[in-house]
């Protein structure tokens, strides 16, 4: 039987409560067969593939390759993720580039293609920085089908200080989180951002963005946010009002289904 997570109940509390047991709870998730066989397929078939082409023609590579990346929905876009990864990322026109979730660099970047350098699927290591990668995304996929907030809350907690060890200038990782669906989800929720917002010109957004993390976290600097302090003060926020739009949505579907029913008396 699979073991699935457990998130006992929604809110900070339960994000502590996940936070506690984390390390356990992945621990048994890994044993799953279903992740032990393709974790084992990487491992022995992805030192041989030199090419994107070679990559999207293996369903299973490909499948556990972006899951690893948070890209699983793209399985079937073939001709799109070939480009992704031949074209790599050096050229200001590679296609991850110019694409607005940042996911796709990210992906692109880390297999090498398309670089003039040897494709770093022959690296020492790179089935494990995938497979890493694979575990903890496929643990978060599945805390998400009991929660998505917790979801969200544990991919912050994985990718920021990813971003920040890049080394960006600040308003460079800023412009990063805001190409990161699920990194913008947190900060808009946490800042109580309108649905709006998404439809002011960038530079307006970046400074939306960095106003509201003075006034909320006391600081726009993300280096300092993706500090284990602030992260956390950050989660709270989102977390608290994650929980409040939740409450405001089923109250708003309660009143519409009382009237439709007084109505129809």
């Amino acid at each position: 039987m699979t073991f699935q997570p457990i998130v006992p109940m929604s809110g900070y509390a339960g994000w502590a409560f996940l936070q506690r047991t984390l390390e356990s709870q992945t621990e048994e998730f890994s044993k799953a067969p279903l992740n032990s066989r393709d974790m084992a397929y990487f491992r022995e078939k992805i030192g041989t593939i030199v090419s994107a082409e070679e990559l999207v023609a293996d369903f299973r590579l490909l499948r556990s390759s972006l899951a690893a990346f948070g890209l699983q929905d793209d399985q079937n876009n073939k001709a799109f993720i070939r480009t992704v990864l031949a074209d790599g990322t050096t050229n200001n026109d590679a296609l991850a580039n110019r694409l607005a979730d940042k996911r796709y660099r990210t992906f692109s970047e880390a297999f090498g293609f398309g670089e003039v350098a040897l494709p770093k699927t022959l690296n020492s290591g790179f089935a494990d920085t995938i497979l890493s990668r694979f575990q903890q995304q496929e643990f978060e996929r599945a805390v998400g089908e009991q929660d998505q907030d917790m979801r969200l809350a544990l991919t912050l907690t994985r990718e920021l200080p990813e971003l920040i060890e890049k080394g960006y200038s600040n308003d460079t990782a800023w412009l990063s989180v805001m190409g990161n669906p699920p990194l913008r989800a947190v900060f808009e929720t946490a800042f109580a951002l309108p649905d709006t917002f998404g439809l002011l010109d960038l530079d307006r957004q970046l400074e939306g963005f960095k106003d509201k993390a003075r006034q909320v976290l006391g600081t726009d600097d993300l280096s300092q946010i993706a500090e284990q302090e602030q992260t956390d003060e950050l989660l709270r926020f989102y977390l608290g009002r994650s929980q409040i739009n939740s409450s405001f949505q089923v109250a708003s579907s309660a009143s519409i289904a009382l009237t439709l029913l007084q109505g129809g008396v």
